[in-house]
């Protein structure tokens, strides 16, 4: 667990979900989402939550992500 002195160093932005697609060559199910953060730039990230979302309803969501935790690779994404 984080304290509030690391919660408060977060960067956390709202981006929006502006492209949804599936990424098999993931080893867990999971999407890879295209979100545009405005000012901040258009990023991919994935996700393991095709079991609760379709591509549909995931496509023009907003959503929450921590943007200083560095970056991972994920298979061959």
């Amino acid at each position: 667990m984080i304290n509030i002195d690391n919660f408060n160093e977060l960067e956390l932005l709202v981006g929006t979900i502006i492209k949804v697609e599936s990424f098999p060559e993931a080893n867990k199910p999971a999407y890879k989402l295209k979100i545009d953060f405005g000012s901040y730039g258009k990023k991919w990230s994935s996700a393991q939550i095709t079991n609760n979302y379709s591509i549909e309803e995931l496509t023009g969501q907003q959503i929450v992500a921590a943007m200083n935790l560095g970056v991972k690779k994920i298979g061959p994404f």
